[in-house]
């Protein structure tokens, strides 16, 4: 099979659109990473050169060793996904020591992988390890929406979940577990990406200060939804907060105890306290 031609390849190039049309991603910003699935290597393999050498991942990851991922290229804008992938996607190769990658594809006029591939590995580790290998795409994106919060409300996880879930009903369905938070640091070195594997080990997305979101998800629609939903969520927020400074009625810490009861979700104790 071509590789332009598999399926998993047209979903991330749609993903990456979508995101590109809601705004989420100015000139090169943000990233997306799927880990591909065994069957799906063996179907592309031909289509697989070994051409290029090993490099350095900058952290190690041994849960992964071996394994094929698609990911979006460093200083590639995601506006120019759709009109060429092989040009702006890779797909890479983990060594059997997680310690290094090496392209298999892709970036055909020259590149890298993201350099948040750190970020990406480590929580696609974290992932795997967590959810027996289901979640398979991590995905960043700067939505303005979401980075103008980081800048008004304390940089925590309870407070971002709290304000987050009272700000549209859904919300505690779609992220019943809450939103980790993680203090303005370098992006794209080992350090972040410590940190935000560290929230991924309690949370499906992670918001970084005055930067941006990191999801994880088990497919596509599954991570997209929950972007779209955190940023649908944080726009309603900041709308609030233009009217007035504070809320004249909002979502108790009852009502969302009636919720969770009703959709049969579990809602942490520590987002529900009392204002």
């Amino acid at each position: 099979m071509k590789i332009l031609d598999a399926k998993f390849l047209k979903d991330f190039v749609r993903m990456a659109d979508d995101g590109y049309q809601e705004g989420w991603h100015e000139r090169n910003g943000g990233n997306l990473s799927y880990r591909i699935k065994e069957e799906e290597v063996q179907q592309i393999l031909p289509e697989l050169h070994d051409q290029n050498e090993w490099r350095p991942i900058g952290t190690s990851v041994p849960d992964l060793a071996g394994e094929f991922f698609l990911v979006t290229g460093s200083g590639k804008y995601f506006r120019n996904i759709i009109l060429d992938p092989e040009a702006n996607l890779a797909i890479i190769e983990v060594d059997d020591k997680g310690e290094n990658y090496k392209i298999r594809w892709g970036l055909r006029d020259g590149g890298v992988p993201t350099s948040e591939i750190p970020a990406h590995l480590m929580n696609h580790e974290v992932k795997k390890r967590l959810t027996g290998g289901k979640h398979r795409v991590i995905y960043h994106s700067h939505p303005i929406s979401v980075i103008a919060l980081t800048f008004v409300l304390p940089i925590k996880d309870e407070v971002f979940t709290r304000e987050l879930w009272e700000s549209m009903t859904e919300c505690p369905v779609v992220f019943p577990d809450g939103v980790g938070t993680v203090e303005w640091m370098v992006p794209g070195g080992r350090d972040i990406a410590v940190a935000t594997s560290k929230k991924m080990e309690q949370y499906d997305a992670v918001i970084w200060a005055h930067h941006g979101i990191f999801c994880s998800g088990e497919d596509f629609d599954l991570a997209f939804g929950l972007m779209h939903c955190i940023v649908k969520s944080a726009d309603i927020l900041l709308k609030v907060y233009a009217v007035r400074p504070d809320k004249l009625q909002t979502i108790t810490p009852q009502n969302f105890r009636d919720l969770a009861r009703d959709f049969k979700v579990t809602l942490p104790e520590k987002f529900l306290y009392e204002k």
